[in-house]
C-alpha cells in the first residue's frame, strides 16, 4: 500500500505499474506537453511528468516515495527540478530518436525543414547499386539539393532593426482561435499564426532580405561523394553527419543515402553467398563436362566434373570462396552456389536405345495386368484445357436455352 499515489497520477498510471508501463506513459506524455509543442504551458506540466518518472523508474526512489511520499523524496535530497533538468531526462530518454528524421514528436520551423527540437530533418535519398560495385566496390557522386542559411542576411530574415516581434502571437508563433462545431458549441483550438506563419516574428517589406525573401535560409545544390565498400547489402545506410538542412538555431541534419541493390542476370545475393544457375545437356550430365564461369570482377572460373560423376537435373553444388566479399573484411568470401537444370533432348532414335540400356542401370520391372487399358500420352496444354471447358460451358447453355424455348 503506497501513502500517496500522487507521482502515479501524473503519468497515468496505477500504484502496481511495471517498469515497462511507467517507460510507455513517460514517452507519451513527455511528447504530448514538450515545450515545444505546449509553449503556452511554460513547461510547468513537463517538469511535473519527467520528475514523476525520474522519481519511479528509479527503484530505490520509488521505495522511498511509496513508503513516505513526496515529503520523504525531497528530504532524501531530491528537489523540485528546473526545466532544463527535465530536458536533460526527455533527451537520454529519447537518444537516438530525436534529430534523425524518425521521432514522433515536433512540428515545423525553418522554412519547413527542421523539426522543433532544433534539430534539422535528415534528407534521404535512395540510391540504386548493381551488385557488381556491391562485389567490387566503387565510388559514386551524388548532386542534392539542401536548405542552408542564408549568408547575405546570416539567417536572419532581414536587416537588423527591421525585425520585430509578432503581436498576434506574442512571439509564440501560435495563436488559440475559437472553433464553432454545434450550435451554442465552440471549441478553441491551437493553430499557426496566420500571421507570421508560426516564426514569431515580423519583417518590415523594406527591410526584407532579398536573397532569402525572408525565409532565412535558401536552397543550395550539394554533390556528396559516396563509397560503396565491398560487401555492403541491399538498404544499408551511409550518412554523411551535418551534411543535411540548415536553420537558424538548429543543428544541421545529416545526409542518409539508402543503397537499394539491383537484380543482375546472372547472380542472385543469398547473405554472403552468391547463386547461379547453369543448363547442362544430358550428355554432360551424365558424361562429365567443362564449363566457363565469368565472376563478377571478371575473372574465369573453370567448372567441371570427371567422366562417371552424375550431376542431377536441379542439384547444388557450391564452390568455396567464390562469394560476395564480407563487409568490412573483403578478403574473406562466401560461397558461390550453383544450380545446374539439366535439358532432356525432345527424342532419341530407337536405334540407340540398346546401346544406352547396356550402359545405363536396368529399369525396374513392372508386371502388367491383361485386363490393363493402353494409354496414349499426349503433350499437355493448359491453355487448351481451360478454352475446352469454356466451349463445354457454352454448350451447355446453348442446350439449356433450346429446352426452354421448346
Amino acid at each position: 500500500m503506497v501513502k500517496e499515489t500522487g507521482f502515479y497520477d501524473i503519468l497515468e498510471v496505477k500504484p502496481d505499474a511495471t517498469p515497462e508501463e511507467l517507460k510507455k506513459a513517460y514517452r507519451r506524455l513527455a511528447l504530448k506537453y514538450h515545450p515545444d509543442k505546449n509553449p503556452r504551458d511554460g513547461g510547468e506540466r513537463f517538469k511535473a511528468i519527467s520528475q514523476a518518472y525520474d522519481v519511479l523508474s528509479d527503484e530505490e526512489k520509488r521505495k522511498v516515495y511509496d513508503e513516505g511520499g513526496e515529503e520523504a523524496i525531497k528530504h532524501g535530497g531530491l528537489d523540485d527540478g528546473d526545466l532544463s533538468n527535465s530536458m536533460d531526462l526527455f533527451e537520454k530518454f529519447f537518444s537516438g530518436t530525436f534529430g534523425g528524421g524518425s521521432g514522433a514528436a515536433g512540428g515545423g520551423g525553418g522554412g519547413g525543414s527542421c523539426r522543433r527540437e532544433k534539430q534539422c530533418k535528415n534528407l534521404i535519398h535512395q540510391l540504386a547499386v548493381q551488385l557488381d560495385e556491391m562485389y567490387n566496390g566503387a565510388n559514386r557522386k551524388l548532386r542534392l539539393q539542401r536548405q542552408v542559411i542564408c549568408r547575405k542576411c546570416e539567417g536572419r530574415g532581414g536587416k537588423k532593426g527591421s525585425i520585430s516581434k509578432c503581436r498576434q502571437c506574442l512571439g509564440k508563433g501560435v495563436e488559440n482561435r475559437e472553433l464553432k462545431i454545434a450550435p451554442g458549441m465552440v471549441q478553441n483550438i491551437e493553430q499557426v499564426c496566420r500571421k507570421c506563419a508560426g516564426t514569431g516574428e515580423i519583417i518590415s517589406a523594406k527591410g526584407r532580405c532579398k536573397n532569402c525573401q525572408g525565409r532565412k535560409t535558401v536552397r543550395e545544390r550539394k554533390v556528396v561523394e559516396i563509397k560503396i565498400e565491398k560487401g555492403m547489402r541491399d538498404g544499408h545506410k551511409i550518412v554523411f553527419k551535418g551534411e543535411g538542412d540548415q536553420a537558424p538555431d538548429s543543428r544541421p541534419g545529416d545526409i542518409v543515402i539508402l543503397l537499394d541493390e539491383k537484380e543482375h542476370s546472372d547472380f542472385a545475393r543469398s547473405g554472403h553467398d552468391l547463386v547461379m544457375m547453369r543448363s547442362l545437356q544430358l550428355v554432360e550430365a551424365l558424361c562429365g563436362f567443362h564449363q566457363i564461369i565469368k565472376t563478377l570482377d571478371k575473372r574465369n572460373l573453370l567448372v567441371s566434373t570427371e567422366p562417371g560423376q552424375v550431376i542431377g537435373h536441379e542439384v547444388l553444388k557450391s564452390i568455396a570462396g567464390e562469394g560476395m566479399p564480407i563487409y568490412n573484411n573483403p578478403v574473406e568470401r562466401g560461397l558461390l552456389i550453383i544450380q545446374f537444370i539439366v535439358d532432356l533432348p525432345d527424342s532419341i532414335s530407337p536405334s540407340v536405345v540398346p546401346i544406352l540400356q547396356s550402359c545405363l542401370p536396368p529399369a525396374p520391372q513392372v508386371d502388367i495386368p491383361n485386363e490393363a487399358k493402353r494409354t496414349v500420352l499426349m503433350n499437355h496444354n493448359p491453355n487448351a484445357r481451360r478454352h475446352q471447358h469454356r466451349r463445354m460451358s457454352v454448350d451447355e447453355e446453348d442446350a439449356s436455352q433450346q429446352c426452354v424455348s421448346s
